[in-house]
């Protein structure tokens, strides 16, 4: 699917170290600002326990995950809404995105110098957010000029998407996000086509050091503060960590490093699963001894658009589903047990497809 998250962040925070992270796509990183101008598009495979269990079980000649697109954007700086920086080019990127990374700097290292010359992650978002919020309201006044003689006129319509901009105009003006604002379908409806900067999901990676990779420090707690009344999750991140597993290529070297750090799985991993929920995605799967692989779909998709994902002939001649959750094809061990068992449902157009479905489609084009 194209859906894409932006990583953005003051220059210097980490992003293009932490973008090759994910990717290995070795995006330009220096310790300099706007290293990165123009955009970097990586594509990320989506890590999943499930997908190698149901290879282990099916034994395939293939195994197939999902990806995720991730885009590394140049750093923001103070003055972007007014093109310091290149900063339209920037915030034309990330109106491009469907969700925001902001990594936040949340280290002391004088070796790396940063733009506003002190180590404050709350001020560096505080930052961004500003210029975000300035970029949407001359976006929601532009309209609002647009439809205002209209509205005047006695035009209903015009009216009512009048009221809907200046609510949010009022909310920013305020100093708060588009996100957070208590919305209703006709407002939604008004700044449908405005892709606003603020509305977008947005997760928060905090780039620490090794010695706060786990309970982080004072600056993270200080973006805990920060963020608590906004609808978004906080990831701590080391990317100078994260850099060195990258670099080792041997799974046992690096278990043996992950081990020696006491971590599960690198940083990434979690990363990597955190995007994909911000982006409103799940999986399902298709299991059979050509090929076990893991379908991204939106969440709530129906089965017939989930079948359009694999092909579009799926969609216009689907006839039904066969349906085992992912739990019972994990227990049972294989596809007989699971119809012999009664596990596996016929499903038709209206079933909702859930997180981990192994699905099989019946279509006739």
């Amino acid at each position: 699917m194209a859906l894409q998250c932006g990583i953005v962040g003051l220059p210097n925070v980490g992003k293009s170290t932490l973008f090759n992270c994910l990717s290995k796509a070795k995006a330009q990183s220096a310790n300099y600002p706007f290293c990165t101008i123009e955009p970097n598009v990586g594509v990320i495979t989506v890590p999943d326990d499930r997908l190698n269990r149901l290879a282990e079980l099916v034994d395939p000649e293939k195994v197939q995950p999902t990806t995720v697109e991730i885009v590394d954007i140049a750093g923001l700086v103070k003055g972007a809404s007014k093109g310091e920086g290149l900063g339209n080019k920037f915030l034309a990127n990330i109106r491009e995105t469907n969700a925001i990374i902001h990594v936040l700097r949340c280290f002391e290292n004088d070796n790396i110098v940063h733009v506003d010359g002190t180590i404050d992650p709350v001020r560096d978002k505080e930052t961004i957010d500003f210029e975000l919020r300035i970029k949407d309201l001359e976006t929601l006044e532009k309209k609002r000029e647009k439809h205002l003689k209209i509205a005047n006129s006695g035009n209903k319509d015009a009216q009512k998407i009048i009221a809907s901009l200046e609510k949010y105009i009022y909310h920013l003006e305020g100093g708060n996000s588009a996100r957070s604002l208590d919305t209703n379908e006709s407002d939604l409806e008004a700044v449908e086509d405005l892709h606003l900067l603020t509305s977008k999901p947005i997760l928060y990676v905090c780039n620490v050091d090794e010695n706060a990779m786990k309970s982080g420090n004072i600056h993270v707690d200080a973006v805990r503060e920060a963020v608590k009344t906004e609808d978004a999750e906080i990831l701590l991140i080391a990317t100078a960590i994260e850099s060195e597993i990258t670099e080792l290529e041997d799974l046992e070297e690096r278990q043996i490093f992950l081990e020696e750090m006491g971590l599960d799985k690198p940083g990434v991993h979690h990363l990597i699963q955190a995007t994909y929920k911000l982006l409103n995605l799940q999986t399902y799967f298709t299991a059979g001894k050509k090929e076990v692989r893991a379908w991204t779909i939106t969440k709530g998709m129906k089965a017939p658009q989930a079948a359009g994902v694999i092909h579009t002939d799926f969609e216009k001649g689907f006839i039904r589903a066969e349906v085992i959750s992912y739990s019972d094809f994990n227990s049972l061990e294989s596809e007989l047990a699971c119809k012999e068992s009664g596990k596996m449902k016929v499903q038709g157009k209206d079933y909702v497809v859930e997180d981990g479905d192994v699905m099989h489609f019946l279509f006739n084009v």
